[in-house]
């Protein structure tokens, strides 16, 4: 199998590069791996050299070295592909889809990646886009929007980023006009503060907006949150919201589905794996064991998932 390694130079704020490249070599050469690397060059760059190197029909597993905006363009790329396996290094600020599967520490021990199990995990289409962790419209994808702009101020941490992007959304991106069906049956009209589908349980540096979801049970957990609170209130349940103290709130909807329809009677910001656009009409679809992911040999996911299929 062939090992190549994603990397953005960006990540971690640029300091991370000669850091990552030195301890690929070095793993690479213990264990005698066939390996590249590849340094990515622009925004996009590595969806159009992951794909073209799928193509091949060779067996690859690629690392996508950086945050989660790497990971997207990695996922997207590899998509479609039965040959490749996608494995994570994380290296920026966020990271929110490994923390089912381990810290960051724990991922940077590259050779429990190499000895990684790989499993096969569920994904979202959402238009031509394909998200491993989540996907989301409304007031937090303005959130995520303005976090990207945020964070790459310097020390600004994911996590902080995250909480000042909340108090402009919760100022000038309050109230979503929304019809969402769900599996084609079920239709909700509401003024939302925003619609979340995981297929993971974390983001935003952080929250936990889906504490219930697993990434391989062949469904999506959708939580749907009424804009019917003040913003003084809603404030003040920033906190619970990202301990994942929210799903039996009055104002939350929870259902878990297959496909969820939403329309947006004024353009709305939708959320990809920390992708932004502004549409007025998508639908959240799961792929079901739509690829396979590396987990580190040492993860706690794989024994509670052992136990989760012994269960069924």
């Amino acid at each position: 199998m062939k090992h190549i390694f994603v990397i953005n130079p960006a990540a971690g704020q640029g300091k991370s590069l000669d850091f990552i490249k030195a301890k690929i070599e070095a793993v690479s050469k213990k264990y005698s791996l066939d390996y590249e690397m590849y340094i990515t060059e622009k925004k996009g760059d590595g969806i159009e050299y992951v794909e073209e190197r799928a193509k091949s029909g060779e067996e690859i597993r690629f690392y996508a070295c950086g945050g989660d905006g790497t990971l997207y363009d990695v996922v997207n790329g590899a998509y479609g592909y039965k040959n490749v396996q996608v494995a994570v290094v994380p290296l920026g600020s966020g990271n929110d889809f490994i923390r089912l599967f381990g810290t960051q520490e724990e991922f940077l021990e590259l050779e429990d990646q190499i000895e990684g199990v790989p499993v096969e995990l569920d994904l979202i289409k959402c238009g031509n886009e394909i998200a491993i962790n989540q996907c989301s419209m409304g007031m937090d994808a303005e959130v995520c929007a303005m976090q990207g702009k945020i964070k790459k101020l310097p020390l600004v941490t994911g996590e902080g980023a995250y909480y000042i992007g909340c108090l402009y959304a919760i100022v000038k991106k309050f109230h979503n006009k929304f019809t969402i069906t769900i599996d084609d049956e079920e239709v909700i009209s509401k003024d939302c503060l925003f619609c979340f589908c995981g297929n993971s349980r974390w983001y935003g540096g952080g929250f936990m907006a889906a504490p219930l979801a697993q990434p391989d049970d062949g469904l999506l957990d959708f939580v749907i949150v009424e804009a019917s609170v003040s913003r003084a209130k809603l404030v003040t349940l920033l906190n619970k919201y990202k301990r994942g103290e929210h799903l039996d709130w009055d104002i939350t909807t929870f259902k878990r589905g297959k496909k969820l329809t939403i329309h947006s009677d004024s353009p709305a910001a939708v959320n990809v794996d920390g992708e932004c656009k502004f549409i007025t009409d998508t639908s959240f679809e799961l792929v079901e064991k739509g690829m396979t992911f590396v987990v580190p040999r040492k993860s706690k996911f794989l024994v509670e998932r052992e136990k989760r299929l012994a269960g069924k």
